[in-house]
């Protein structure tokens, strides 16, 4: 992107040229460039165009539960009635221990974030591609579309924790102290949701076929998250290890949290969090050297 000034030159009489300096008349000239190599994220921009990012948010919310019966009611249901298939087939079939809490709520509990988690980055991996025509017919910062998409799943989550409080009142669970941290507990998988968002929405644009592997990755991604079972199966230093999938420290840390399990985070929480930080930063500089191809691929 780059801004000229062009000096401008009047006519005043058929004989007589007059010439303007450049300090009397300018015009500014505001030319776009795709970008080349790796470049920098220029993220003031998001901050610029704040008003957009709030608009397609509420687009995103809107659009999700348009022409629905049961609207925003999907929101708890899908992660209550995993609750229950879990509950059922691992809590009581497999008795899957569940760190001394009742298995319904330990799961309940892990499935709040992850389904966060999860929305996120499904909306996010095909948010260009159902944004084509937009893309196609003004600038603006392109980082906006996959954001505003896992924005948008906050609301989501507001309404699925409402119903796991009423689910520690029923079992006579009161959270501890220790419930301060689920803010940034929270910012941790929206971390991890956006830098995985940002991987697949940039090669969806690419390769059509990554929409498919989508549900694939996120099924995966759930077994090998602490959901249906407790991360102390494991010893303390594969915990550790355990702590790069970014996820077992939001999960782990809800537990802690909300229920006052024993396998406080810990060490967990840092590898996990230095990992959510890897992906988002990767990711973004992924998606803007990929950028410049959107608008003529999509």
């Amino acid at each position: 992107m780059s801004i000229k000034k062009q000096s401008v030159k009047m006519v005043c009489e058929p004989n007589n040229m007059v010439d303007l300096s450049e300090d009397a008349m300018s015009v500014r000239v505001l030319r776009i460039e795709p970008s080349l190599g790796w470049v920098s994220l220029r993220l003031h921009e998001l901050w610029e165009y704040r008003e957009l990012l709030y608009f397609l948010t509420w687009r995103d919310i809107k659009v999700r539960y348009k022409q629905t019966v049961l609207g925003a009611a999907w929101a708890i249901i899908q992660p209550f009635f995993t609750m229950v298939i879990f509950s059922i087939f691992f809590g009581r079939l497999a008795q899957i221990p569940s760190d001394g809490i009742p298995y319904p709520i330990f799961a309940f509990a892990a499935l709040v974030p992850w389904t966060f988690f999860s929305n996120g980055l499904t909306q996010s991996s095909n948010s260009l591609v159902n944004s084509a025509n937009l893309l196609k017919k003004v600038y603006f910062p392109r980082l906006v579309i996959p954001l505003s998409s896992v924005l948008s799943g906050v609301v989501d989550f507001v309404l699925a924790f409402v119903v796991l409080l009423g689910m520690m009142l029923f079992y006579g669970i009161v959270p501890t102290v220790n419930v301060l941290w689920l803010p940034f507990l929270l910012l941790l998988a929206f971390v991890t949701a956006l830098g995985v968002g940002l991987w697949f929405s940039a090669m969806n644009v690419q390769f059509r076929d990554v929409r498919y592997t989508i549900p694939f990755f996120t099924q995966f991604w759930l077994f090998a998250t602490p959901i249906a079972y407790p991360s102390s199966l494991l010893s303390e230093s594969w915990r550790i290890l355990y702590g790069l999938n970014p996820m077992v420290g939001v999960v782990e840390g809800f537990r802690w949290a909300l229920l006052g399990t024993e396998t406080a985070p810990g060490p967990m929480i840092l590898v996990s969090s230095c990992a959510a930080v890897t992906i988002l930063v990767c990711g973004a500089f992924y998606f803007r050297r990929m950028e410049r191809t959107f608008a003529d691929v999509v």
